[in-house]
């Protein structure tokens, strides 16, 4: 699936399934949300935290699907093309890090 079919995907359940999009302000706070709950799983899988009961049961992918699906939400609503977005991200990044990773000492 291209990212342009995913957003059509998304716009699609959104305008049936979902009956409209939330405002933007509400989509933003939801996409914070579920960063968290990445974070949290991050921090219990990877990192020193433990799992509580009640996280034993998290899903990685399907929180992470959640964070792209409110992402691209927020992408349809403000009008981004996030193909296009992310084409030019990426130029970006090439021209301003092209040398900056491979000197960064603290990456040797």
């Amino acid at each position: 699936m291209t990212i342009e079919e995913a957003q059509q995907l998304v716009d699609d359940w959104i305008n049936t399934t979902g009956i409209r999009y939330f405002n933007e302000l509400t989509n933003t706070a939801i996409l914070m949300e579920e960063v968290g709950e990445v974070a949290r799983i991050m921090a219990r899988k990877y990192g020193e935290q433990s799992f509580k009961k009640s996280d034993e049961e998290v899903n990685l992918a399907d929180e992470m699907a959640d964070v792209l699906f409110v992402l691209i939400c927020l992408a349809n609503q403000t009008g981004i093309d996030l193909t296009d977005a992310l084409v030019k991200n990426m130029e970006k990044k090439n021209i301003r890090d092209k040398d900056r990773h491979r000197e960064n000492e603290k990456l040797k």
